[in-house]
């Protein structure tokens, strides 16, 4: 058994020794607005805690990610990348009160990533207690414009920037204690935009219903063959449109994203799509736009890699299951450049997409836990060794 490995029993008990101080940090961080696009005040208190902290450096990148850096002890060896992103699904017109009780934190953006947030401006304090010097230098990266029509810009900004070779990365994520994402699908996020022209005033009742044209849209899509193999699937994800109960909807939205194992077949399917929507909008004299807001190329470490077979042994000394699957993240952009990187997940928890949204705190002890044991594996060098060249 790995060294690290014997320690990490012990480690959650120490851990669970400053709880107060990680779940303070996780609240004075969550209760910070922060949409895509407008995380510059999140940014900004979460380099003030690492500084307060006394970390070794800290700074925003030209693209205003903020950035810690815990310096190791040997040069030689290329920094270790710890990042979470600090925008959430919310806007700034929602109360951002969080609260918390015996077994749980609750408010918006909780799971989806304020924990992930708050837990890496921790780990500085949680590597003092547990007596932890690292050869490599840990860089703690919270990330801007990640989510939605963010389309990961600061994380792109901030690994093509980088002026050194990277060890590897870990990217935390607040939701599912167990996760161990190793590869990302190719993936496009599209909307499509229906906005109905009245054809006068005496006609009125008879201009076209933007809910129904998207609805023709959709069953137009639902047509479409898609291969098992590359595993292939098209998810319908929201539409809105109207105003109320008794007025046609002269505007709606829809959106979808199409996911593969191939990037060819995501764009063949777009282009399928694209002929639809082109269909459909003159058939019914209407406009009707289809924009892509986000894309990733799919990308991959091999099952049996070095650092997805130590991260998987780390969740077992926790006793907890790990689950893989495709993961839209950060962790693609790291796999793109040849950078061994896992998404870690920090606790369990409800509603992640609601402003009522709560984490259990017992699970996260373990959840940190496991952070800091891969961290330790991806030291010792299990990313290092000839294997890893190959993806």
């Amino acid at each position: 058994m790995e060294p690290y490995l014997e320690k990490l029993p012990l480690f959650s008990e120490k851990i669970k020794a400053i709880s107060e101080i990680i779940i303070t940090n996780i609240i004075l961080i969550g209760q910070i607005p922060s949409p895509t696009f407008k995380e510059d005040r999140r940014a900004q208190f979460f380099l003030d805690r690492l500084s307060e902290f006394q970390v070794d450096e800290c700074t925003m990148d030209g693209f205003g990610n903020a950035i810690g850096i815990i310096r190791g002890t040997n040069r030689q060896k290329a920094p270790i990348f710890v990042t979470a992103h600090l925008d959430t699904f919310f806007n700034k017109d929602i109360v951002y009160n969080f609260t918390v009780k015996e077994k749980w934190i609750k408010g918006p953006g909780i799971l989806d990533n304020t924990l992930g947030v708050g837990v890496l401006a921790s780990l500085p304090e949680i590597f003092k207690k547990l007596d932890l010097r690292f050869e490599s230098d840990i860089v703690l990266a919270g990330v801007k414009q990640s989510v939605g029509k963010g389309n990961l810009r600061g994380i792109r900004n901030l690994v093509k920037t980088w002026s050194t070779p990277i060890r590897s990365a870990i990217c935390l994520e607040g939701h599912e204690l167990g996760r161990l994402n190793y590869f990302s699908d190719g993936m496009r996020r599209c909307e499509i935009h229906c906005s109905c022209r009245r054809i006068g005033v005496t006609q009125q009742r008879f201009i076209p219903n933007a809910i129904l044209i998207l609805h023709d849209v959709i069953n137009e899509i639902l047509k479409l063959r898609l291969p098992q193999r590359p595993r292939t699937i098209i998810v319908i994800g929201k539409i809105s449109g109207g105003h109320n109960h008794g007025k046609v909807a002269e505007k709606a939205e829809l959106g979808f994203e199409i996911r593969s194992h191939s990037d060819k077949t995501v764009r063949a399917i777009y282009n399928d799509i694209r002929d639809i929507v082109q269909g459909i909008r003159h058939e019914n004299g209407v406009d009707m736009k289809l924009n892509t807001i986000s894309n990733l190329n799919a990308t991959t470490l091999k099952f049996n890699h070095p650092l997805v077979k130590n991260a998987a042994s780390v969740l077992k000394k926790l006793n907890i299951k790990p689950v893989s699957r495709s993961s839209e993240s950060a962790i693609s952009i790291f796999l793109a450049r040849r950078i061994p990187a896992v998404t870690l997940g920090i606790s369990t928890g409800e509603n992640r997409f609601m402003e009522n949204a709560k984490v259990r705190i017992e699970p996260m002890i373990k959840g940190i836990t496991q952070v800091v044991g891969v961290i330790m594996a991806i030291d010792s060098g299990v990313c290092d060794v000839a294997e890893c060249e190959e993806f």
